[in-house]
């Protein structure tokens, strides 16, 4: 059974509305004990009319998602699971780099909570790590009108006071809490109202800006560059390759050892710990 290291107060819109200094972020705010996903409730809401940054937050997921179809591992009352709909007026609101201006925002919290930003990096594309292990997964889904997309749903899971002991095998050596990494219990209705303060103003910024406008915020926590790793696209043989950046639009460069470099959109990369 997955444990506490503190039980804290439970996430309510009476416990998070009075502290949260946001214009637009959570003022409609859903807040349940226990949900399948908050993606899909989050996107029924959309479907019955929500308004731009409309938040489910869940206590507990029973089928949390992450990227590629994979679960998001989701214990009770011990971490943040929430998904935000955005319904921007700017078309870069919606861009793939959306996900990396979400990355930026959780990485800032995190890292002002633990008062130390160079134990936090970003793991291209949705990953947040303190030491080099995983404590926030985040999710994005669109919705389109036509041709074009018509709002977004953007899921974000972060491990704030779940022991890693009680971890499934499987995350337990690649995955830590902000609690564990901080030596203290987490508040989580002040981490939730920083959270939603600090996206709130990112995403403005890539909505008005797009991705260059949160660029430099960025590059403060992504530290993949001349890392090899190995890529696994949705379809297709594995990549080996050595990081050297991330372009405008989002997309991950990879060098090959034949010095040929190819652009990655999508998949799922695993760091080596050998040089190619």
């Amino acid at each position: 059974m997955e444990t506490e290291l503190a039980p804290g107060a439970p996430l309510t819109p009476d416990a998070i509305g009075p502290g949260l200094a946001t214009l637009w972020l959570g003022r409609e705010l859903v807040c349940l004990e226990r949900t399948d996903s908050t993606m899909r409730v989050a996107a029924e809401l959309a479907a019955r009319g929500a308004p731009h940054g409309a938040a489910v937050i869940a206590e507990e997921q029973s089928a949390g998602r992450g990227r590629l179809g994979r679960s998001f591992h989701s214990p009770p009352r011990a971490n943040l699971y929430t998904s935000i709909l955005l319904r921007p007026t700017a078309p870069a609101g919606l861009a793939p780099t959306l996900v990396l201006a979400a990355g930026v925002a959780v990485a800032e919290c995190v890292a002002a909570w633990l008062g130390d930003e160079k134990r936090v990096d970003l793991k291209w594309p949705n990953d947040v790590r303190i030491d080099r292990k995983k404590t926030s997964g985040i999710l994005v889904e669109l919705a389109s009108d036509g041709a074009r997309p018509a709002f977004a749903v953007l899921g974000i899971g972060v491990n704030l006071n779940v022991d890693p002991a009680a971890f499934p095998d499987e995350f337990r050596l690649r995955a830590t809490s902000l609690a564990a990494a901080s030596g203290a219990p987490v508040d989580r209705v002040a981490f939730t109202q920083r959270l939603f303060g600090t996206l709130e103003h990112v995403l403005d910024l890539h909505a008005a800006q797009g991705f260059a406008g949160v660029r430099p915020r960025f590059d403060a926590f992504f530290r993949m560059t001349e890392q090899p790793v190995r890529v696994q696209e949705p379809a297709g043989a594995p990549l080996e390759g050595v990081v050297t950046g991330v372009d405008p639009d989002g997309a991950l460069r990879l060098r090959f050892a034949s010095g040929r470099e190819r652009r990655v959109l999508a998949g799922e990369v695993t760091l080596l710990p050998e040089a190619l």
